[in-house]
């Protein structure tokens, strides 16, 4: 089955976006069985447990689903750097009272092997994101029976994906949360808004594209279809379902959130990620460009994070989100889907009531 029947298929087309610490199997589980399709957020799965996870997915639902993998450069900072970024962050550690960590012996897991064990498991759908397969590659999962998406930002980078055989575009747009998947050109170039780049990426290449950014409701799902759109994916909208990871200390930062409250920021990860500005964000703002690039940064900051989160302080905590974040609600992940659904078909007749009432005579 090709990407685009897949898609076709769908009783609801809708994709939960992978949300790494944010979201695991349940809620990937709990969106396919509703009739739209998961995404299982695999960074943080190490090789070995890949099967695992993939089976895992596979007893909780026949429907299609998902895994994400991100696409980290192997990491051989210099110590030093290193060094000078723990300096930098021992005083924020230290306001927690948490220990400065030692120098870590990895700072991710390692994306070829990660990449070897899903394509042995075979998902339905394998996505990536930061980076690009090569055609070998991208061949190596289709011949295990798993479709490819790739994530780009830009025109050139969903040209690219085509380039190498992808099966469909997830085009990621500026107003997305958490981190962002630029790979060719920088960040500022690469920052163009959901609406344009859907539009721009369907007329630059013949592949299924999935619009990314910003949607958080059935408004915005008929919106994105209207402009063509094979799908959508919504991952801000899930972050306060039942089946999402994040604690209380990060719930109640949406809830408490004001209009317009996301920041691009790297100070967290070393690479340009939208979440909800805090003390952390705007003091580091800076020195950002100072900090190692993802994944180093990120693993500097793991344990601050979690120290934070512990101790129930929000300005220390990466609270990934996007622009349009303080339109989340809670609720159950399969029933929000099905009412986003329901939604979406409301502003669809109601756009047809009024082009009708417009329309000429004949």
């Amino acid at each position: 089955m090709s990407l685009a029947s897949l898609l076709d298929n769908l009783t609801i087309p809708i994709l939960q976006a992978p949300m790494a610490g944010a979201s695991f199997d349940a809620m990937a589980i709990a969106v396919s069985e509703a009739g739209a399709m998961g995404s299982l957020a695999a960074a943080s799965v190490a090789p070995a447990e890949m099967a695992g996870a993939v089976a895992a997915m596979r007893a909780g639902t026949d429907a299609p689903f998902a895994v994400n993998l991100l696409m980290a450069p192997a990491a051989r900072p210099d110590p030093a750097r290193v060094d000078a970024a723990l300096a930098r962050l021992a005083p924020w550690y230290a306001e927690l009272g948490a220990p400065l960590p030692a120098f870590p012996n990895r700072f991710a897991h390692d994306f070829d092997a990660q990449l070897d064990a899903l394509t042995r498991a075979a998902p339905p759908v394998a996505s990536f994101s930061f980076s690009i397969l090569t055609r070998d590659q991208v061949d190596a999962l289709h011949a295990a029976g798993s479709l490819v998406v790739g994530t780009a930002n830009t025109v050139a980078e969903a040209r690219a994906w085509a380039q190498v055989g992808a099966d469909g575009i997830c085009a990621q747009g500026f107003e997305a949360g958490g981190h962002h998947a630029y790979f060719l050109e920088d960040i500022e170039t690469s920052s163009v808004g959901t609406l344009a780049l859907v539009a721009t990426v369907l007329a630059a290449v013949d592949l299924p594209v999935i619009a990314a950014g910003g949607i958080m409701d059935g408004r915005g799902v008929a919106a994105a279809l209207a402009l063509g759109a094979s799908a959508v994916q919504m991952g801000s909208a899930f972050l306060l379902a039942d089946e999402a990871l994040i604690g209380p200390t990060w719930r109640q930062a949406i809830a408490d959130a004001p209009q317009d409250s996301t920041r691009l920021t790297r100070a967290f990860s070393g690479r340009y990620a939208r979440g909800i500005e805090n003390r952390f964000i705007r003091d580091m703002r800076a020195v950002q460009d100072e900090v190692p690039a993802y994944p180093v940064q990120n693993r500097l900051t793991q344990a601050l994070r979690a120290a934070a989160d512990q101790a129930g302080d929000p300005q220390m905590m990466s609270l990934w989100a996007g622009q349009a974040v303080t339109l989340a609600r809670a609720g159950e992940a399969g029933e929000m889907v099905r009412l986003w659904w329901t939604q979406a078909q409301a502003a669809t007749q109601a756009l047809a009531t009024r082009m009708d009432r417009g329309a000429p005579d004949p």
